[in-house]
């Protein structure tokens, strides 16, 4: 099958997907919005934006984004059998609708939440099939679930934590949370690794590590190697489940999540996965004593990323 994903994939996580389709025969092509860089020519352009987003719920960047996309499946020369968008709401409906003409079926999957992101509401419409990992969203907009995927991690080699716990992030209204959680473990002298990104590079003194550059998912997987426990703090108005799931599940590493829709899962097992309450965070020393227990294998192979493929490319 010939297939184009749009994504936005500033991680690099997408690149997995593009694998595994590739692997079983089918030809990729990859428009990566996190490559298209829209610029203001002037002040009054901004100026504009704002006004245009303020009272028409329109905006310009979206508008440019859809433009390029539609020039880009030009350039396939051939109608393409799937189109996957991965976290279209970004893009302009009137670009998302003039996807079918360029081919024989626009899917959508949405790894996030309408109450995160109300302008998934508005491009539904205009999707042959949609997926969404968010299952109160699949409920009440009649979306298949699917949750995000179990990428491959190199587990040759056998490391020493160096990390009791890990987390990264980009800053946002969890920054908070992960801050007080920093404190907690310092006082409890668990050895930690918590980073917060922020592309505006503003000067912090804090108990977490501030970047202003993106890390390369290989090096993100380093650390997710060299620690002991992974740390997910999900968004407000988010129970789907993150890719830091995930990663533990590929890892056999354990898990301290704010998650509490999690114990909904099959693979879920409160020795490996400790929730803690946002208000209350309490974390049991314990929690790091037991040792991991493997996930049967008929439970992992339905959230692996060929699982994943075979479920949205039928």
């Amino acid at each position: 099958m010939k297939i184009t994903i749009i994504s936005y994939d500033n991680w690099g996580l997408n690149s997995h997907l593009i694998n595994a389709l590739n692997q079983k025969g089918h030809s990729v092509n990859h428009i990566n919005i996190f490559d298209i860089k829209y610029k203001y020519p002037n002040i009054k352009s901004k100026i504009y934006n704002f006004v245009l987003k303020t009272f028409s719920n329109k905006n310009i960047k979206n508008i440019y984004y859809g433009n390029e996309i539609i020039e880009r499946l030009k350039g396939n020369n051939e109608i393409q059998d799937v189109i996957l968008t991965i976290k279209g709401d970004f893009i302009d409906p009137k670009a998302i609708l003039e996807f079918k003409k360029y081919t024989y079926k626009s899917i959508a999957f949405f790894n996030d939440s309408v109450t995160r992101c109300p302008k998934i509401k508005r491009v539904i419409p205009h999707f042959d099939e949609v997926y969404s990992f968010e299952k109160d969203d699949c409920k009440k907009y009649n979306l298949m679930f699917l949750t995000n995927w179990i990428y491959p991690i190199s587990k040759n080699e056998k490391r020493n934590a160096k990390s009791q716990v890990f987390n990264i992030s980009s800053k946002d209204k969890r920054v908070p949370l992960l801050v007080k959680i920093a404190s907690i473990l310092k006082e409890k002298n668990i050895n930690y690794k918590i980073i917060i990104f922020d592309k505006k590079n503003k000067s912090h003194k804090s108990s977490v590590e501030y970047i202003s550059k993106q890390i390369p998912l290989a090096e993100v997987n380093d650390y997710l190697h060299n620690t002991q426990v992974l740390l997910d703090i999900n968004r407000i108005g988010q129970k789907g489940l993150t890719f830091r799931v995930f990663e533990s599940l590929e890892l056999e590493k354990k898990l301290i999540t704010t998650n509490a829709d999690i114990k909904y899962y099959d693979f879920y097992n409160p020795n490996n996965i400790l929730i803690i309450d946002e208000k209350k965070p309490n974390i049991p020393l314990e929690f790091f004593s037991n040792e991991y227990q493997k996930i049967p294998e008929d439970i992992l192979k339905n959230y692996t990323i060929e699982a994943w493929v075979n479920q949205i490319i039928s």
